[in-house]
């Protein structure tokens, strides 16, 4: 059949939870994708897909919507903290859940097909492709603006090499799991230096007494809910990526230990280099400059180091490619495990039979950026990613909080206090509501429609299992083409 047949047990309600859904399809199935990614490669998943373009742009935005730098810096700090706990709480999960998927696989296990199905149809679609094409388009930016000295760069330019930085990160992606993760540690190394050289590059600074920029701190702080919120959002989407891990749980080696042990190195560190850069920054910039900076990073080059100014793009273009190739590895797999699980058309569950990498879904998330790079329609999207994300954090959390209170006795390597929870989910509850209280805009409405609009499909593919005929001869033409087969998930 084009859709797999969805499994009849709900195996946290059942008798012998997490077990009974995971049986292997009739022993036919013999690929599996390989479990290649180490505590090394994990940490460098993490901290690779966090530090993309946002630490390089939000701070101007953080610092405009909290009015002070001391404030602003303080947003920074409870971002952070609020990505530990989320990724807490995600580790328990993951430890009880040890399947690949993320968010997608805890809704279903917890709450069932249908709101697993949106949140797989939204995500899959839509929050993936889109995040994707945002960072690639800002690699592109940075990487054409040498070419195009004192004026901006032209659109067709942007898009060209952003559509060829896809088409790079699918074949990466496509050739070799140890292919990406080297990728991944290689770029998240050249990343990790360029933050030092500001971290560095700050202190130097300070040590020189430029701390005029700290003088009266907390002087003009903005204390509306909504600007609070608004300076979250951009600050929580340099801190975006922290649940990245958990999209790839069988791919890591040891899982119950490299989980937990990668996150609690890889968003510490991530927090503090955010830290001592904002610092850094307003070491070497007045808050009006900075505010005035359209890109905060270049204006720093610009005055910290001189002639070597052009280091800084060159390190948001090698940061951006970096954190696209994370996106891009981790979104794959939340198109494969859909598919698996028959939310998703059969050939995207396949594995290419000799690169044992899910190829069907990594070339079906490359199309729609593709797509959305093209029509360039996605800007609005991206403006109300932390409204999507967030709404399904906080139900993942809550289904947490229910395991936690209803399933005491699941068996789990790893357990998060039950106040970090809470703490997270009204985080979320916070985050979901505070725009819509206190700027309703037309656009929070269509990404609601859209989501309900899953209803369309779930029922007549999902459901009633209808599945066309035709559909199953494009499914074996396309399994012959791209050399791909049915695999089996990981029953430990």
């Amino acid at each position: 059949s084009t859709m797999r047949e969805r499994k009849t047990t709900d195996p946290l309600h059942s008798t012998d939870p997490l077990h009974s859904s995971r049986a292997l399809s009739k022993g036919k199935e013999k690929l599996r994708l390989k479990q290649e990614v180490g505590l090394i490669s994990s940490v460098s998943l993490i901290a690779g897909t966090m530090i993309g373009s946002g630490i390089f742009m939000s701070p101007e935005w953080v610092l405009h919507h909290m009015g002070n730098p001391a404030s602003s810096l303080l947003i920074w700090a409870a971002c952070g903290l609020l990505a530990m706990f989320g990724a807490l709480s995600y580790a328990e999960l993951g430890t009880i859940i040890k399947e690949s998927g993320g968010e997608y696989i805890y809704i279903l296990r917890i709450f069932g097909s249908f709101p697993a199905f949106l949140f797989a149809y939204t995500s899959v679609i839509l929050v993936r492709p889109a995040g994707l094409a945002a960072v690639c388009l800002s690699f592109a930016e940075y990487a054409t603006a040498p070419f195009y000295p004192g004026c901006s760069s032209p659109q067709v330019a942007i898009k060209c090499t952003a559509a060829a930085c896809i088409l790079i990160l699918t074949i990466i992606n496509c050739l070799n799991v140890r292919l990406a993760t080297s990728v991944m540690n290689i770029f998240t190394a050249a990343k990790l230096l360029a933050l030092l050289v500001i971290v560095v590059g700050g202190l130097v600074l300070l040590a020189k007494g430029q701390t005029q920029s700290f003088q009266n701190g907390f002087q003009g702080t903005t204390a509306g809910i909504g600007a609070v919120g608004v300076a979250f959002y951009q600050g929580l989407w340099s801190y975006d990526g922290w649940n990245n891990l958990n999209y790839v749980t069988e791919e890591l080696k040891k899982p119950e230990v490299t989980l937990p042990r990668a996150l609690m190195i890889a968003i510490p560190l991530v927090t503090c280099l955010y830290l001592l850069v904002n610092v850094s920054y307003l070491a070497a910039m007045t808050p009006s400059e900075l505010l005035s900076s359209g890109a905060v990073a270049v204006t720093w080059g610009d005055k910290v180091l001189g002639s070597w100014a052009w280091l800084m793009s060159l390190s948001v273009a090698l940061s951006t490619f970096g954190s696209a190739n994370g996106t891009f590895f981790s979104g794959g797999r939340v198109c494969y495990i859909a598919a698996t699980e028959g939310h998703m058309p059969d050939i995207l569950s396949m594995a290419h039979v000799r690169c044992l990498t899910p190829s069907p879904a990594l070339l079906f998330t490359s199309a729609m950026s593709l797509i959305m790079i093209i029509s360039g329609s996605f800007t609005s999207i991206v403006n109300f990613f932390s409204f999507m994300a967030w709404l399904f954090y906080g139900m993942t959390i809550s289904g947490l909080l229910y395991l936690k209170i209803k399933k005491p006795e699941l068996p789990r390597s790893y357990k998060v206090p039950i106040l970090i929870p809470i703490i997270v989910l009204m985080a979320a509850v916070y985050l979901v509501l505070a725009p819509i209280i206190d700027q309703p805009q037309i656009e929070i409405l269509y990404i609601v429609l859209f989501i309900f609009s899953g209803i369309i499909f779930y029922f007549p593919l999902v459901h009633f299992k209808y599945h066309p005929r035709f559909l199953q001869r494009v499914t074996l033409h396309l399994q012959l083409l791209l050399e791909v087969a049915p695999t089996t998930r990981d029953a430990n």
